[in-house]
Order: structure tokens, then C-alpha cells, then sequence
């Protein structure tokens, strides 16, 4: 793809992306998309999937009791647990507040662990990564912020995203929808939102500004972005969604450029 070539021009000492369509066909990459870069924030949801996986096997039961008093496992996972963004410390009671938290991510990998016996990272492994074929993923730290994968690894995430093998379908729609509507809350690098939207580990675009996507990008699209330069999306009436990655930290250089490429990709594929 054309577009993906603007990357090239990123003030980043390396960049890779890809745009995976619905049926799972690459539109198009560039970029060294086998060489693996930090995720930083882009772990969720794969930590999130890895939950979805446990729900469906039984584990436990997205309603369960899990971190503070009072939450459980859905409020873990569309950051409403209460829990401050990179402590153990309750902020506020489940339900209330959009506090997006790290801590709660790792919390909930914690849960996960206790239910299955098994290390979180191994699990992720068995139930999402090598189900997926994502030989280069790994999580060495936090289950929040601290996985490496590749661009052609997350493209095969990307694929199951929009038409998943190992969830089944209504789970996924009721991980992309919103959860908690109305709640205000701040998107880290964007500010304050009102409504501050996510589903279940996945943060929805909605009409929230401003924002990492595009302005052509649909209300329905999900996904993350990672304070290393990372980021992955799904735009459902596009058919289609993106990785991209980067070895520079998010900053002011990327509040113009992804929502620019995003644009680009978007009039690429409609043409």
C-alpha cells in the first residue's frame, strides 16, 4: 500500500506496519515487520484475550469478584476497578470513574494465574499465542506494558480480531463494545473525555477528540496505542485494521502523523 510508505518519513530510527484485511489477506507492509519491538501499552489486549479465553474455558466468569472490594474481572478489564494507573491504591469505587491502571492489568494477569495454576505468561502463551501462531511474541514483565512481539505476529492477532477462531463471535462483540457507558475518564496523551469509552481491554474510538486514530476512522474502532511508539487498530466498517510500530517513545511527533497515516489507509482502501 501506497500509504503505509509515509512512515518512511517519520522522524523514528525504525518503523514497520501493516494493514490486515477482514479475511485475513495483508493489503499491504513496510518496514522491517519481522524484527520485534516493545509493545508498552499494545500488551492489553492481548492480556485481555487471554482473559476472554479463561471466561470461555470456565476458569472463571467475567462477574467474578477479582482486585479491589467489589470489583470483579469486567471491571478489571475496561479499567473501572478503581485502581490508581501504576499502584495498588484504590482511587475510587468499581464503577465509578474511568481510571485507566496498569495495576489493574497486572492484578487481573495475577487472578488469572491463581485460577488456572499456571504463570500468566504461560497461559497467554497456550491459549493466544500459539493457537495464533505468534512465535515471536513473548511477555517478559507486566502483563500491562511489558510485551515484544512483531508486526507479522500482531497481524495474525489482527486477523483473529476481526473474525476470531479461538473466541467466539459474540464474545468478541461484547469485548468491542462499550462496557460502563457514560463514564468520563482520561485518555493517557489525549485528555480528559467525556465519554471515555472502552469495552473489554480494548479502547473504543466513539467520538472521543482528540484522538490517535483518524478523522475518517468509524465510531466502531477499537484497539490500543503504547507509550513506545506502538499501535494496533480494528475499523469494523472498513473491514480492515493496522499495526504499527515503532522504536521512539509516543510524543508530539506522533499526535499528527498516526492520525495522518490512519486517513491515508482508510482513503486506500475505499478506492
Amino acid at each position: 500500500m501506497e500509504s503505509l510508505r509515509e512512515i518512511r518519513n517519520w522522524p523514528v530510527p525504525t518503523a514497520a506496519a501493516a494493514v490486515v484485511r477482514r479475511d485475513g489477506t495483508v493489503a499491504g507492509s513496510h518496514g522491517p515487520v519481522g524484527e520485534a519491538f516493545r509493545l508498552a501499552s499494545v500488551t492489553k489486549p492481548l492480556t485481555a484475550y487471554a482473559a476472554l479465553v479463561a471466561c470461555e474455558e470456565g476458569v472463571f466468569e467475567l462477574d467474578d469478584p477479582a482486585g479491589p472490594e467489589g470489583s470483579t474481572v469486567r471491571h478489571l478489564l475496561s479499567h473501572t476497578s478503581g485502581l490508581a494507573f501504576d499502584q495498588h491504591r484504590v482511587m475510587a469505587p468499581p464503577g465509578d470513574r474511568r481510571l485507566y491502571s496498569n495495576a489493574g492489568f497486572e492484578v487481573l494477569a495475577d487472578h488469572i494465574a491463581k485460577a488456572t495454576g499456571i504463570p500468566f505468561p504461560e497461559y497467554l502463551r497456550q491459549a493466544v499465542l500459539e493457537p495464533l501462531g505468534m512465535t515471536a511474541t513473548t511477555l517478559p514483565g507486566s502483563a500491562a506494558a511489558d510485551g515484544v512481539s512483531t508486526v507479522e505476529d500482531l497481524v495474525r492477532f489482527a486477523a483473529e480480531l476481526q473474525a476470531p477462531r479461538i473466541l467466539h463471535p459474540s464474545t468478541l462483540d461484547e469485548a468491542t463494545s462499550v462496557v460502563f457507558p457514560g463514564l468520563k475518564g482520561v485518555l493517557p496523551g489525549y485528555g480528559h473525555q467525556n465519554p471515555n469509552d472502552w469495552g473489554l481491554g480494548f479502547e473504543i474510538r466513539d467520538s472521543k477528540s482528540p484522538h490517535w486514530t483518524g478523522a475518517a476512522s468509524s465510531p466502531r474502532t477499537f484497539g490500543h496505542f503504547g507509550q513506545t511508539g506502538t499501535f494496533l487498530w480494528v475499523d469494523p466498517d472498513a473491514g480492515a485494521a493496522c499495526v504499527c510500530l515503532t522504536d521512539r517513545a509516543w510524543g508530539e511527533w506522533a499526535v499528527p502523523l498516526w492520525p495522518a497515516l490512519t486517513d491515508a489507509v482508510l482513503a486506500e482502501l475505499r478506492a
